[in-house]
């Protein structure tokens, strides 16, 4: 089993709140995993609980809090923790947890894992404001596989800058392994410790069966389903590029209104995310057409898009490591004018362009659009990562670093 970096976080810094955790995700990241290892550290591995279970659901029926109510009678060294699992499949779930955190709070803490619908809380009046805060469980990346443990103390964006430009020399054995690993077979862990291509294959088409066949029917009221199924695999093979509307809705014959609607579902399914535009004080610059992303990047057949993919998901995560957990926040954006020049990632803090990044496979200088935009933009820290590099150094204010040392110097 591989630890995850938000086992410690929500040990150390979130069950003292007394909130409840919501961990979300993509399907088979590993939240359920996750959940039964932090009961397993707190002592409590018969306090898990998943909607699918017909036996807990009839309980529920029964007695609502019933569980709860035999689990403070339980000898314990310690504040119990309870897991519920799937839980949003239960079409009262925002009510039932709002009862069960106002009234039996004080004798347990509370995990809750879910994907999809679990997200549905942001959207409106939310009615369990202030009892929870949510998490989001992102595949595994280089930093996570060779050290788990991270201090948002000691981790914020400035001091991850200094370890990024302080990086020298080629990268322990360790990481480049780690790397090449994830390069080749992605970040879920089931596959990425199997690592066997066949397994690979059969796995990538029963997680997109499962998430177009039934997370898709159980979020949504699509019919469509087919056609959804064939834009799903139109996404993948435009990954890392710009998102047309029009031309997907010419590739599948169906309305421009249904193209954005199965979008959104795949977003809030955590089969695919978007990334916009950084408009800001560029001349001509592309304001609206994002960049389409899978959190799947295994999935990529042409090896550039496959890396350009993973370091956007390498970014991303930091990115909501510093929301999560209350640092300074960063935000992911790409560059790109009417001219054609493009750079891969803005990142900007507190709302200011901060770095940008060029992401190759194995270039070894640096174009002309990281000096253009990092000029009108003001920013100085400009990095080009190379998955192949033979020799890191700096050309003129750009940085060029192999890409396991970028991703290794990452807090997550």
């Amino acid at each position: 089993m591989i630890r995850r970096s938000l086992e410690s976080l929500l040990l150390d810094h979130h069950f003292p709140s007394g909130k409840m955790a919501f961990v979300v995700g993509p399907r088979q990241v590993g939240k359920t995993t996750l959940a039964r290892r932090i009961l397993e550290v707190r002592g409590s591995p018969d306090l898990y609980f998943n909607w699918d279970d017909l036996t807990f659901r009839r309980g529920v029926s029964r007695a609502p809090y019933g569980f709860a109510d035999a689990v403070t009678a339980l000898p314990s060294s310690g504040k119990p923790l309870l897991v519920l699992d799937e839980i949003h499949k239960f079409p009262r779930w925002k009510s039932y947890l709002k009862g069960l955190w106002d009234t039996r709070s004080a004798a347990y803490d509370i995990l809750v894992t879910g994907s999809g619908r679990l997200d549905v809380h942001q959207r409106g009046g939310d009615s369990l404001l202030g009892r929870y805060h949510q998490y989001r469980l992102h595949p595994l990346s280089v930093r996570e596989v060779l050290s788990p443990a991270v201090s948002p103390a000691s981790s914020s964006p400035e001091s991850t800058l200094d370890v990024l430009l302080s990086a020298r020399g080629e990268p322990p054995r360790s990481a480049v392994t780690a790397f090449e690993s994830l390069f080749r077979w992605g970040g879920f862990p089931e596959v990425y410790l199997e690592r066997n291509p066949a397994s690979l294959r059969l796995w990538h088409a029963d997680r997109k069966r499962l998430i177009v066949r039934e997370d898709l029917r159980d979020l949504t009221r699509i019919q469509l389903v087919s056609h959804v199924e064939e834009m799903v695999e139109l996404l993948a093979a435009r990954a890392a590029g710009v998102l047309s509307y029009n031309a997907l809705r010419e590739d599948l014959q169906v309305a421009l209104d249904s193209v954005r609607l199965w979008t959104e579902a795949l977003i809030r399914l955590y089969y695919i995310y978007l990334v916009r535009p950084y408009a800001k004080r560029i001349a001509r610059a592309i304001r609206r057409e994002p960049k389409v992303y899978l959190w799947d990047w295994s999935e990529i057949e042409d090896d550039g898009r496959r890396f350009e993919n993973l370091t956007a998901n390498h970014l991303l995560k930091w990115c909501h490591f510093t929301r999560d957990f209350g640092l300074e926040p960063l935000e992911l954006f790409y560059v790109r004018d009417k001219e054609k020049r493009e750079v891969d990632f803005l990142l900007t803090k507190g709302g200011t362009p901060w770095l940008l990044v060029e992401a190759k496979l194995g270039a070894s200088a640096p174009g002309p659009a990281l000096g253009y935009f990092g000029d009108r933009l003001g920013v100085r820290n400009r990095f080009l990562i190379v998955a192949d590099l033979k020799k890191p150094g700096i050309a003129g204010d750009v940085r060029i670093l192999d890409a396991t040392s970028f991703f290794a110097a990452l807090p997550v």
